[in-house]
């Protein structure tokens, strides 16, 4: 697979910040700390906040709306931030920056970035790897929600609702994305929304129970990422009844 330009070295001033859209729309924050370049998720885990119009001393940056901050190395929170940022690797060829390819599609998500490693190697052991070709139907609405979903290569659209009541045009889902959620949730036994196949796309289906299981079993993951998944039904939610 050809790699992905992000953007020249020179657009990114020294300890200064650039957000970057790559091909295939996902959006990235880079960040020159001395020479040193490191690439982000482009917004806020706190709110809907462009990190690029945050500060950032060449070591330390700091959303301006409520003052997280987060180590520029690591993305590892610092002060009162309570989650770190999903970090993108990336490849220096001459003056231009690449997306690299380090990072699995567990690793790369809002779900589960930066928790406990020994947790996402058991997580990946649960992961079944699938293929679907364009135009494949991955669930549909009222069908048992057993398993859940991480995308891993290629388009979802995902669609919460039935019908006229479907959020139009849907929601275009990135590498790293969880999608099929409900079979995370208690009392949520039939899928609430429906999941496409826009192009030949991979995707790593995890059955629910397990992982459920695997996040009682380490309270500080598990915290972690039930907080995440509930800003993140809240937010498809949101944009869903509008």
């Amino acid at each position: 697979m050809a790699r992905r330009m992000i953007c020249r070295a020179a657009e990114v001033p020294e300890n200064g910040l650039k957000e970057c859209e790559v091909e295939g729309g996902l959006k990235l924050l880079v960040a020159n700390a001395g020479g040193e370049f490191f690439g982000f998720q482009a917004i806020c885990p706190h709110q809907e906040v462009p990190l690029c119009e945050g500060l950032f001393d060449g070591s330390t940056l700091t959303c301006h709306m409520h003052l997280w901050q987060w180590d520029v190395r690591t993305g590892a929170p610092l002060g009162i931030a309570e989650a770190p940022l999903q970090r993108y690797p990336l490849e220096r060829q001459g003056d231009a920056l690449y997306l690299g390819g380090d990072n699995t599609a567990i690793d790369v998500g809002e779900l589960f970035n930066g928790l406990d490693a020994s947790f996402l190697e058991k997580l990946a052991g649960l992961a079944k790897r699938e293929n679907h070709q364009a135009g494949a139907v991955l669930y549909r609405p009222g069908e048992p929600a057993e398993d859940f979903f991480v995308l891993d290569s290629g388009r979802i659209e995902f669609l919460i609702g039935r019908g006229e009541r479907a959020a139009p045009g849907g929601f275009m889902l990135n590498k790293g994305e969880v999608f099929g959620w409900a079979a995370l949730l208690e009392g949520t036994p039939a899928r609430i929304a429906s999941a496409r196949a826009l192009e030949n796309s991979v995707v790593l289906r995890i059955n629910g129970k397990g992982a459920l299981k695997l996040l009682e079993s380490d309270l500080a993951s598990g915290y972690l990422a039930m907080r995440r998944l509930a800003g993140l039904v809240a937010r498809f939610l949101a944009a869903g009844a509008r």
